[in-house]
């Protein structure tokens, strides 16, 4: 009765809806976000002691980042206040460093963001049907793009910009002048998002819409390097390279890419906080025009490109992947030594993977991750270090452990702490299905065990050979990646079964909501656990082969004790998530039967 009175409901709304858009209200496109605003009002209504419970951790949370990142940045920004001469230098440097990536950041997330809210949202069947002019719905979409996509990279730039507020004494106009910078700022790569999504929908067809995310990824990769190539940060912290102190400050001096809105930005900001003679009116100026250009450039481009697109994001498409005979042999000769119910699940979730191109194709950035990752280790200028080399390649392979284990946490938030969230509304089938809600808990963690292991082992090895480590820290670097990979994947899926959300729109969300922040949490709280239980007897044994001393018994008992210890707080990483977690899922379970 409860649900058909909640339809009644709806219904009428619905209709109340209609009629509002057929009188002609509609025409404001504040009407059009009015279901958003009702719907985030209703939410903070609703909440119940433990939503206001989460959201206040969530709070505390952001609020510890916040401080966190003011923290690093004030310290860093006092440094460079230091430095003489070329202190207000390395700051600009610094400042446009962080504008360039925001931009980037934005400019991607803006494109995804744009592909769900111009063609994916469901709410866009009752829009189109109605006489809403388009130029008034791509003004709506454009606004709730832009503030999915933006508020996260405006949340943690706050303190960035804050931070230099306080470092440089700014007076109450710098922080005003800094909310008239961002507004364009943020709409220059939500524009260029928009418009670049309409295009390549268009462009693919109709039947491989979301084969967008796979160019994408790979355009993202190229872009993201060619703009910080642009920056050549090399040569801040080099200026050895330089015949002269006036080479040095001229190319700190010399504008990297005069051509980018972040440069606009910087220029706009820093006279107001280094009280030097420039042209910041010039430079919004340049935002504006820019912003409002690319608004109406979009809106334009929508209305010859919109709806076609929009007709062909609503047809299906045929996979070819999963299908072809290599990809069928490895499924099988991944999956043939379990169980048969285990079986059918892992290849029904390896299948959706491959057929998915939202998915499979974050392995090319994955893929640049790890390339980046490398080649950072490759240029590491230890011969230059007044510390031995040895010792210092050893210290860094020990806390590269730490370091792969952040890399694999953050991976594994993406693909398998959302693994059971995967399942949607049709999780009710896995109840019915001859297979126990543990057994189906561990079909999602060996699906995600293998990749994993091959990328931990991967990072681990490879950064290794490029370090010449000693085969005592290879080995153990490479058996502790190992075991923790494990422990990351209970964390996972464990905790994922905890917080899941079958009703998730964009899977992506899943790694910023509050499962995710525990999950991360928990990560770094068991990674740090091992590294710290390793240090000790990794010093101990790393000092006795310099020396030449061998170990005292009481030495060898406390390293073995450390490393029992470091197993054990591993099968607690695994099995205490995935039993919590298929507790959880079982009790949801009787509740949908009930």
């Amino acid at each position: 009765m409860r649900l058909l009175r909640l339809r009644l409901a709806m219904t009428s709304k619905i209709a109340q809806f209609r009629f509002e858009i057929a009188r002609g209200k509609m025409g404001n496109v504040t009407l059009l976000l009015t279901p958003r605003l009702i719907s985030l009002k209703n939410r903070v209504r609703s909440r119940d002691k433990w939503e206001t419970t989460k959201a206040i951790m969530l709070l505390l949370l952001a609020g510890c980042f916040w401080i966190g990142i003011f923290i690093g940045v004030y310290r860093v920004l006092t440094y460079f206040q230091g430095i003489e001469v070329i202190g207000d230098l390395l700051a600009g440097r610094l400042l446009s460093m962080i504008f360039l990536t925001f931009f980037s950041i934005l400019l991607f997330s803006n494109i995804i963001t744009s592909l769900s809210t111009f063609y994916l949202s469901d709410d866009l069947n009752l829009i189109h049907s109605a006489p809403v002019p388009l130029g008034r719905i791509y003004l709506a979409r454009f606004i709730e793009t832009i503030v999915d996509s933006s508020w996260m990279v405006l949340l943690f730039g706050l303190p960035v910009f804050i931070a230099y507020g306080f470092v440089y004494s700014a007076s109450f106009t710098y922080y005003l002048w800094l909310m008239v910078v961002i507004i364009p700022f943020l709409v220059i790569p939500a524009g260029l998002g928009i418009t670049l999504t309409m295009v390549l929908v268009n462009v693919f067809p109709a039947k491989r819409t979301k084969d967008i995310f796979l160019l994408l990824s790979i355009v993202a990769v190229i872009i993201l390097y060619l703009l910080f190539r642009f920056l050549r940060p090399e040569k801040l912290v080099n200026p050895e390279t330089f015949s002269a102190v006036a080479a040095y400050l001229t190319a700190l001096k010399t504008p990297s890419a005069p051509f980018l809105p972040s440069f606009w930005a910087t220029e706009a900001i820093l006279p107001l906080l280094q009280n030097y003679p420039g042209t910041p009116i010039f430079f919004l100026l340049l935002l504006l025009s820019t912003g409002l250009a690319l608004i109406v450039i979009g809106d334009q481009i929508s209305s010859y490109l919109y709806y076609d697109g929009w007709s062909k994001s609503q047809e299906a498409k045929k996979s070819t992947i999963s299908k072809t005979r290599v990809i069928e042999r490895l499924i099988t000769l991944f999956t043939r030594h379990f169980s048969p119910q285990t079986r059918a699940l892992m290849i029904k979730d390896i299948k959706t993977f491959l057929r998915d191109t939202t998915q499979w194709s974050q392995l090319f950035l994955l893929a640049a991750l790890v390339v980046v990752y490398l080649y950072n280790f490759s240029v590491l200028p230890l011969d230059r270090s007044p510390i031995p080399t040895f010792y210092l390649q050893n210290l860094i392979s020990f806390l590269n452990m730490g370091l792969a284990g952040f890399v694999l946490s953050a991976v594994a938030a993406r693909f398998a702490f959302p693994a059971v969230s995967l399942e949607g509304p049709s999780f009710w089938i896995i109840g019915t299905a001859p297979i126990t809600i543990r057994g189906f808990l561990w079909s999602k963690f060996f699906t995600s065990l293998l990749p994993l292991l091959v990328l931990a082992e991967t990072i681990i090895i490879l950064s290794n050979y490029l370090l010449n480590v000693s085969s005592f820290m290879m080995l153990l670097s490479s058996l502790t990646v190992f075991f923790m990979t494990f422990g990351i994947i209970g964390l996972g899926i464990g905790i994922g079964a905890s917080y899941p959300r079958f009703n998730v729109e964009n899977v992506a969300k899943m790694a910023t909501s509050f499962g995710g922040a525990v999950y991360m949490i928990c990560s770094m709280i068991f990674i740090g656990l091992i590294v710290i239980l390793e240090a000790w007897p990794v010093y101990t044994i790393f000092m006795s082969q310099i020396t030449h001393n061998p170990l005292q018994l009481s030495q060898w008992i406390t390293i073995w004790l450390s490393f029992f210890a470091v197993g054990v707080i591993n099968v607690l990483a695994v099995f205490l998530p995935m039993k919590i977690g298929a507790m959880k899922l079982s009790e949801m379970e009787k509740l949908m039967d009930i």
